[in-house]
């Protein structure tokens, strides 16, 4: 029987889904979902009794913040953020509704199921337990549910902490978004051990534009300068590279782990072999080991017979901790001197130690209910509201708990239609969650 905390749990994050938060990156189309969803999660703050405050950045960007006093003055806080914003769906393609939280067969369904209304109602349902039960945390909780996280969080956390800097006041260490989730341990399928994925190491990421220019000409007198040809190379150039494998700290610690555990070398050699024997894991670990430029757009005339004067490309950047520099200098040598190369907006990694206590507390809250499960840290490939975060110092683990079965890949949900997460996952979340946050 599923206990207060498990089953409010379940009907907050399922009345989450219901308000349509959708984030489309354009401003004029958003709407008010996010400042709806954040008077949802104030309203029920303030029925256990909860301060917050709900901070709007423009018109219906609706974030919440609420503290939590915690025993040990002397602790740092810890600053537990979920975002109440989601990606855009087509409906066609889902089975079920994509905001009606329905269950189905023991798993809920839903655009936030995973990506991530489930860790917002979860600590939600955690704070109300605290209240309800006199629970004390040792350290301060500040309770964050965000806004527009999914479009780099400009409109939430990022614009939080350039305007309302106080709100964190004490943090040193924040949990959030993309680990937590179990993950086959051993490649024996009479060993059911787990490997719990921590991220404590977030990539960079930033978008370029590559730009050739020449001078226009009609179609039928090719040109030395055709700025087509140009961006073509370098784009076949970019598109075709492999940047270097660099063993970060959150990297290595991950191959070790499973090196022991499968009987693998993850040489420098055997690296690549070595990964893809991981089945599922392999394209998130993959993912991590070097520096990645995508080309994602292309621009250039609209005419068939004008050589146009100018033609771009767009790419989709990620960049390991500590790399920046590294990969400017290789990004010029792979386009040339003839190419402009413009950057967008620059968020640089986050990196936080692998060794540090609250690693610890994350093993210790696992084993009480999965003896045999193990927290592993890994380097997340994309990036989550942690890299604003790192501005104040703060320190980012992404860590929501879910035990799921073997086969079950809980990243593949992002984004995907028919986004799911089982039932059972949801109730081992909550109680796994209000066992961090009252002893971290």
């Amino acid at each position: 029987m599923p206990t207060l905390l498990e089953t409010e749990a379940l009907d907050f994050v399922r009345d989450l889904i219901r308000i349509e938060s959708v984030n489309t990156g354009v401003a004029q189309a958003i709407g008010d979902g996010e400042t709806r969803a954040a008077r949802y999660v104030q309203e029920r703050l303030a029925e256990a009794g909860i301060a917050s405050e709900l901070v709007e950045s423009r018109p219906g960007r609706g974030s919440l913040v609420a503290r939590i006093a915690g025993s040990d003055p002397d602790a740092g806080a810890l600053l537990v953020h979920a975002h109440l914003d989601v990606v855009p769906v087509e409906e066609e393609d889902w089975t079920h509704p994509p905001f009606g939280a329905e269950i189905d067969d023991g798993f809920l369904y839903g655009r936030g199921a995973v990506d991530m209304k489930n860790y917002a109602g979860t600590i939600l349902a955690v704070a109300r337990h605290f209240a309800r039960e006199g629970v004390v945390p040792r350290r301060d909780l500040v309770f964050a549910f965000l806004a527009d996280e999914e479009s780099g969080g400009v409109w939430g956390a990022g614009w939080l902490v350039e305007n309302r800097p106080e709100l964190f006041a004490g943090v040193t260490e924040a949990l959030s978004e993309v680990g937590g989730f179990s993950v086959p341990l051993t490649a024996d399928p009479d060993d059911d051990r787990r490997a719990y994925l921590v991220a404590t190491s977030e990539k960079g990421v930033t978008w370029a534009t590559l730009r050739a220019r020449g001078r226009a000409a009609h179609g039928s007198r090719p040109t030395p300068d055709n700025p087509v040809v140009r961006l073509a190379r370098a784009v076949a150039a970019v598109g075709e590279h492999r940047f270097p494998v660099v063993r970060t700290p959150a990297l290595q610690r991950f191959l070790d782990v499973f090196g022991e555990a499968r009987g693998l070398a993850f040489t420098d050699e055997s690296l690549a072999d070595d990964l893809d024997s991981l089945g599922f894991v392999s394209s998130l670990v993959g993912a991590t080991t070097r520096n990645t430029a995508t080309p994602t757009v292309l621009v250039a005339g609209d005419k068939t017979n004008i050589i146009p004067a100018e033609a771009s490309a767009r790419l989709d950047i990620r960049i390991l901790p500590g790399q920046d520099d590294a990969l400017r200098e290789e990004l010029r040598e792979l386009v040339g001197d003839d190419i402009d190369i413009r950057e967008g907006r620059w968020w640089s990694a986050t990196e936080a130690p692998v060794d540090a206590p609250i690693v610890g507390v994350l093993q210790d809250a696992i084993s009480v209910d999965d003896p045999g499960g193990v927290v592993v840290p890994y380097l997340l490939p994309a990036s989550t509201d942690n890299k604003h975060f790192a501005k104040l110092g703060i320190h980012g683990y992404g860590f929501v708990p879910l035990r799921v079965p073997a086969d079950f890949d809980v990243f593949a949900q992002f984004h995907a239609a028919d986004e799911r997460i089982p039932i059972d996952a949801l109730h081992f979340s909550a109680r796994v969650t209000e066992r961090i946050l009252r002893t971290a």
